[in-house]
């Protein structure tokens, strides 16, 4: 399984208006092997970074790319589903019985829930909300989606095992295609090595090592 190695930070290093100062994201390792395994076309630069302390998981997704969709018809699942967006899903172990996901749009809109196999997904579970942060912005050349997530929710669902969290990190691009329509490429850090696009399977997740 691939690897990504989180670095470990002071908490009293945080800074209360944002998920975290600028300057603690320098410390992180970035992540950056993202492809579409089903697409032969080039995708935008991401660049993922984590961090831990010890009571919350950090991530920040940078994706190099000013052409975004949103479906902004409502705030419904189908909406966010229908939104460029990035992902996290996070599992106990390979059965996926169950994995929780993750989905944020670049308006910082959240579709979190529980998942079973063959995509059996609950809308009804959500992530306690003081256990979720998420924020987004826009820069010149590209958007971010950051936030946290508190060890003790991912404790309590039993996904933190010898300081290793088992992972997938996905994005969703939709752009135009000859009809018009919108259509979706899906981006993965692991390739999962599927005939047709599915992040919904154990092959698709890798391993975050909480560091010392």
């Amino acid at each position: 399984m691939k690897e990504y190695q989180v670095v470990l930070i002071d908490k009293y290093q945080k800074i209360n208006a944002e998920i975290l100062d600028a300057s603690l994201w320098e410390k992180a390792n970035c992540l950056t092997d993202f492809s579409s395994p089903w697409k032969n076309d080039p995708i935008s630069n991401i660049e993922f970074r984590a961090l831990y302390d010890l009571e919350n998981l950090y991530f920040n997704f940078r994706v190099f790319d000013t052409d975004i969709y949103i479906d902004q018809k409502d705030d419904s699942v189908d909406s966010i589903g229908n939104s460029d967006r990035v992902e996290l899903f996070f599992r106990a172990n390979d059965s996926l019985n169950p994995y929780y996901c993750l989905e944020m749009d670049t308006a910082a809109r959240i579709m979190d829930f529980e998942a079973k196999p063959n995509k059996n997904f609950d809308f009804n579970w959500n992530w306690p909300k003081k256990d979720l942060e998420v924020q987004s912005s826009n820069q010149e050349s590209s958007f971010t989606v950051e936030g946290r997530i508190s060890l003790a929710s991912l404790e309590a669902l039993n996904l933190i095992q010898s300081n290793c969290i088992e992972t997938g990190v996905f994005r969703a691009k939709f752009s135009k295609d000859e009809n018009q329509n919108y259509q979706p490429t899906w981006i993965s850090w692991v390739n999962p090595n599927t005939t047709e696009p599915n992040f919904h399977i154990a092959s698709s997740f890798g391993k975050f090592i909480l560091m010392k």
